[in-house]
């Protein structure tokens, strides 16, 4: 069986989002899970996945206040 491996900036991509998942979902008292579902749900995964590389150069805090933004101006209401 062949092995694959993934490139650094895949790599790289996944820790990221993986990373700001898990403190969106601490920044606003959310299970991981449901902070996955409310990002999926409301875009913010979208923005994410379209804008890691710019999102992850900044400090968390505007990371996330970004993801609140796009996910507030799709009808999120946290």
């Amino acid at each position: 069986m062949e092995s694959k491996t993934i490139d650094k900036a895949t790599s790289d991509k996944i820790s990221f989002i993986t990373f700001i998942i898990i403190e969106f979902a601490e920044a606003f008292k959310m299970k991981k899970n449901d902070a996955y579902q409310y990002l999926k749900k409301y875009g913010g995964l979208d923005f994410l996945f379209k804008h890691w590389w710019a999102l992850h150069t900044d400090d968390k805090y505007f990371a996330l206040r970004d993801l609140h933004a796009v996910c507030y101006e799709n009808g999120g209401k946290r």
